[in-house]
């Protein structure tokens, strides 16, 4: 699924208020309800991000981001982030098992 980059508007340095915005299909197809956390291997990165989906908002029509501090500094890390106003970076999520998901930058030609 192709997922794109979300701030909370004030691009903070210290990572903090970035995450992913995901599609309410792929939310519905890839996400289940009863899991508290998914946990993103980010390109590049050591480790997984915890990354919390137990909350109303995760599952409206509206928001649908998964937010977190770790997004914030590997986006920034990247230099994918801050991005030009109406221009967020889209990356890919791959599925992998469970509440587990491989996030990969989408490779572009300049």
């Amino acid at each position: 699924m192709i997922v794109t980059a979300w701030n909370n508007g004030k691009n903070n340095p210290s990572g903090s208020g970035y995450g992913f915005k995901v599609d309410i299909k792929d939310r519905d197809i890839y996400f289940n309800k009863d899991w508290k956390n998914v946990y993103l291997e980010l390109e590049g990165a050591e480790g997984e991000v915890a990354v919390n989906i137990n909350k109303k908002s995760f599952w409206t029509p509206k928001c649908r981001e998964l937010i977190s501090k770790d997004v914030g500094n590997w986006l920034i890390k990247n230099k994918k982030a801050p991005w030009p106003r109406g221009h967020p970076p889209k990356v890919k999520m791959e599925y992998i098992s469970n509440n587990r998901f491989k996030v990969k930058f989408i490779k572009t030609d300049l």
